[in-house]
């Protein structure tokens, strides 16, 4: 850092709130920014590569510097020459592991403090949240910051975020440090990588359908604009002199949109907006809390294994049914903060950043499905796919006249065929003798041709069965010799299905196989992907227990 720069450090920069954050300080040419984070870059979405943050990485005014925080030298040399250090770093809240969230949010920011001091920086504004008035089982409706730290937090987050916040205010004034803590409620906005794609999985997964509690839990959000906003209106309060200064320091700050809504209703109108169904179905959060406990305890089990940190928690429970509000008349008086992105504007903007992930905007399929190669792709295709609408269902009552008539009477076989034969060539004489018109209608005769059966088509239907033949008599001649276990399994299996079907009545097979007709195939094509994921982990699964079977089998007869 040299010449008349004015430098300010942001740590957990590679962060959404924090992007935003670097790019309004760069906008407005308040400073120069260094963007201090784990990972030896950072990544920036096509968006930010062209926009303020692009051109701000190119020209040197923001820099980026990767630093643990966890390590005091490393914070030391990030914070070298910086006026004023925003604490932003934080691991992800939704991770409930408690030596994480102590190492940064305490050891981290205590670090973050001590190379604060040791520098001179004149000005440190720490990232704090509501949830560290919060615990976990009563609401807050329109709290301010005379709330006191509760007792029990409701997850580590919390409780190692409210130790990291009362050790910054504790500094303040430390030679000549001013310090605050600013606590926004619920961010949200265009860049989010949690709240919107998680809520379209959700959707799409079609678990979006349920409301946690009774739904009327009021909720103050956050666009990250405000967010960005704020931190620079504690900035300039702190920066200020006089009593303007003296008043703000050594102090925490809601922010919020100032506009409560209700929680469920927040998040209906983001689904809506992109095109999918409100949550409606009513769940108490108490028949909900010991599925999410006995989740978090089957995941502390299998965290070790590789197991994804699940969205169903007891901490995640109590906050989407409890009610969280939050006074900004402090931030107001003492920084003058007022928000300057109202909420509608806000979700309008988060919504038309998110338009890829639009209900009507699914991923191109290349080339035909599974499904449809399965069924071959011609008229049987676009039949039991629902392709042809008025074919599926004159197909489908075509099949139930069929049944009516012929299998509910519980005919034999023979009758069943020769009264179909027999209706059949009714209509054929019947329609035969129609005129070419009745009542202006034109009747369509059906041509000889269509009961016509070419050389060509016969030789076909003659060499596919040989071919089937001889393909049967090799199979058999391998299974003489007994070398092939393989075909061995699955002719005994074979047979033992032809056995399971043949034991089942024409009548039961048709009522069982005409609705799985209609509707196996075309689940099968729109949930292809889950579907042959699912598969796959089956056959893995079974892999790897027939191997530890082998295994322990092996085992066993070398210790004999």
């Amino acid at each position: 850092m040299g010449g008349d720069e004015r430098w300010c450090v942001v740590t957990g920069g590679r962060g959404f709130a924090a992007r935003h954050l670097v790019a309004t300080l760069i906008k407005y040419g308040m400073f120069s920014v260094r963007v201090a984070d784990l990972g030896h870059t950072i990544k920036l979405d096509p968006d930010e590569e062209n926009g303020v943050l692009g051109e701000a990485f190119k020209s040197g005014r923001a820099q980026y510097m990767s630093a643990d925080l966890r390590d005091k030298s490393q914070v030391l040399k990030a914070c070298q020459g910086a006026e004023v250090v925003f604490h932003m770093a934080a691991p992800d809240s939704s991770i409930n592991n408690h030596q994480l969230h102590y190492s940064v949010n305490v050891q981290g920011t205590r670090n973050v403090i001590d190379a604060c001091v040791e520098l001179k920086v004149k000005r440190l504004i720490y990232t704090s949240s509501p949830s560290v008035v919060f615990d976990g089982v009563h609401g807050i409706l329109n709290g301010n910051e005379s709330l006191p730290y509760p007792a029990k937090h409701n997850d580590s987050y919390s409780a190692t975020k409210a130790e990291g916040e009362a050790l910054v205010i504790k500094s303040n004034g430390a030679n000549g440090l001013l310090t605050c803590c600013i606590r926004p409620s619920s961010i949200f906005g265009p860049g989010d990588k949690l709240l919107v794609p998680s809520l379209v999985a959700a959707a799409r997964a079609g678990k979006s359908k349920f409301i946690i509690g009774d739904g009327n839990n009021m909720y103050d959000f956050t666009y990250v604009e405000n967010v960005a906003h704020a931190h620079i209106c504690a900035e300039r309060a702190l920066a200020s002199e006089g009593t303007v200064a003296e008043k703000a320091a050594g102090k925490a700050y809601f922010i919020t949109n100032m506009e409560p809504i209700k929680f469920w209703e927040f998040m209906s109108l983001i689904l809506e907006d992109l095109g999918y169904e409100r949550p409606r179905i009513k769940i108490p959060a108490s028949v909900m809390m010991p599925i999410a406990r006995m989740v978090e305890l089957i995941y502390k089990l299998l965290a070790p294994y590789g197991m994804k940190v699940p969205q169903l928690t007891p901490s995640r429970i109590r906050l989407l049914s409890c009610s969280r509000t939050f006074d900004c008349s402090r931030a107001n008086d003492l920084l003058g903060y007022t928000p300057i992105v109202p909420l509608q504007e806000g979700i309008r903007r988060t919504i038309e950043s998110y338009s890829h992930l639009r209900a009507d905007v699914r991923k191109k399929r290349d080339g035909p499905s599974k499904a449809e190669l399965l069924l071959g792709s011609g008229k049987v295709a676009d039949t039991l796919l629902w392709r042809d609408k008025k074919q599926t269902l004159t197909t489908i009552l075509i099949m139930a006249a069929f049944y009516v008539n012929f299998m509910a009477t519980r005919h034999t076989v023979i009758t069943a065929v020769s009264k179909l034969l027999l209706v059949a060539s009714v209509f054929l004489f019947i329609h035969g003798r129609l005129p070419q018109k009745i009542l202006g209608y034109q009747i369509e005769k059906i041509p000889e041709s269509k009961f016509h059966i070419s050389e060509a088509a016969s030789h076909h239907v003659a060499r596919s069965v040989a071919s089937k033949w001889n393909s049967a008599v090799r199979d058999l001649k391998s299974l003489c010799k007994g070398n092939d276990s393989m075909l061995f399994l699955k002719v005994v299996l074979s047979l033992l299905l032809v056995s399971i079907l043949g034991a089942v009545s024409l009548h039961t097979a048709f009522m069982i196989g005409l609705p799985i007709a209609f509707i196996s195939f075309v689940v099968y094509e729109k949930k292809e992907e889950e579907i042959d994921n699912l598969v796959l982990k089956v056959l893995s699964f079974g892999c790897k227990l027939k191997s530890d079977v082998t295994g322990k089998i092996s085992n066993s007869k070398k210790q004999q």
